[in-house]
């Protein structure tokens, strides 16, 4: 670990082979708390390249409990998070609606680390049980249209660095892997990052693929489509900065669509936007990041015709019905 310190001192990079090598070696156990926890913190300080994001991914993806769910059209929605922006769990809820729409989901989610609130804080707080059961995981996407993975039964290797993200609690480079590391290798895939720099990291890597994906950061950092400013997307259609105003909609303030301050509070909201009693920002917040999910999927579909789509299965409780059947079924 020492010589790898030094290299990050340096400010040098890591070749897409070496970087594939450092983070099995992590996963493994092969360093201890303290030079994992320096190690993490020091590359924080620096730019992340497309070839040490796409060698850590590769490690990742080899160690992981392969997912099979003998599908050919998932989508994932999944931020990086580390935007610091404290948001209810915006693209968890948009993942219902677009299950709820008639599209398969596999929503790879985790604990919060960065945040207060993560997707499997609030789906663990209202009665979803954790599984890495294929057969389940397939019954789910059949009954209900979207699956449930939480990270760390699918990337068991993690487990030696998950106490130190939490004691470090602030981004590190495991928050970009999170949406490229889904097991179910999903074919679609919209991304939200927390700066522009790492978008177009992401936006080479995917390019370099075969997966439909948009990638997303509004302007003012977050890493959804927040209706609080304007916000910048990454496609196979190239780079779009899309305005607020243009999708017909009013600029939000930060606070109509923060979180709670606990769990329960975060779930109640959670569960208010699918109960068709959240507020007209949160609904169109939501509704929006699922829109864009839709059109990821459907790209020659119009903004607003994926929209509707949304909002009809948010208006009909038909992605309220998609969750109560996740839930009940597992």
């Amino acid at each position: 670990m020492k010589k790898i310190l030094n290299y990050l001192f340096e400010n040098k990079t890591f070749s897409r082979e070496q970087s594939r090598e450092v983070l099995t070696s992590i996963a493994k156990g092969d360093f201890n708390n303290s030079q994992m926890a320096a190690f993490m913190t020091a590359y924080c300080m620096r730019s992340i390249t497309v070839d040490e994001l796409e060698g850590f991914r590769d490690a990742m993806l080899d160690l992981c409990l392969q997912t099979d769910l003998e599908t050919n059209e998932l989508i994932d929605l999944c931020g990086t998070g580390g935007d610091s922006k404290d948001t209810f769990n915006i693209s968890t809820l948009a993942s219902f609606v677009v299950a709820g729409a008639g599209y398969k989901v596999a929503k790879h989610g985790n604990y919060g680390v960065s945040s207060g609130c993560g997707s499997s804080n609030v789906m663990e707080f209202l009665g979803y049980r954790f599984t890495n059961d294929i057969d389940q995981l397939k019954r789910s996407l059949n009954t209900s249209n979207i699956c449930f993975l939480h990270a760390p039964l699918f990337h068991p290797a993690m487990k030696t660095v998950a106490p130190i993200r939490r004691e470090l609690g602030v981004k590190t480079f495991f928050n970009m892997l999170g949406p490229l590391v889904n097991p179910a290798k999903p074919n679609n895939q919209l991304v939200g990052v927390y700066n522009l720099e790492l978008a177009r990291v992401y936006a080479y890597l995917y390019q370099k693929s075969d997966i439909k994906y948009t990638i997303l950061n509004a302007l003012d950092g977050y890493d959804e489509v927040s209706l609080t400013g304007d916000y910048k997307t990454f496609s196979a259609e190239g780079e779009k900065i899309n305005s607020i105003e243009s999708l017909g909609f009013e600029k939000l303030k930060p606070e109509e669509i923060t979180g709670g301050s606990t769990v329960k509070e975060s779930a109640d909201i959670f569960m208010n936007v699918l109960k068709g009693e959240a507020t007209p920002a949160q609904n169109n917040v939501v509704l929006c990041n699922a829109a864009l999910a839709i059109k990821t999927i459907r790209p020659e579909k119009l903004f607003g015709d994926c929209f509707y789509e949304a909002d009809e299965a948010l208006i009909s409780k038909k992605a309220l019905r998609s969750f109560e059947t996740l839930v009940s079924s597992n």
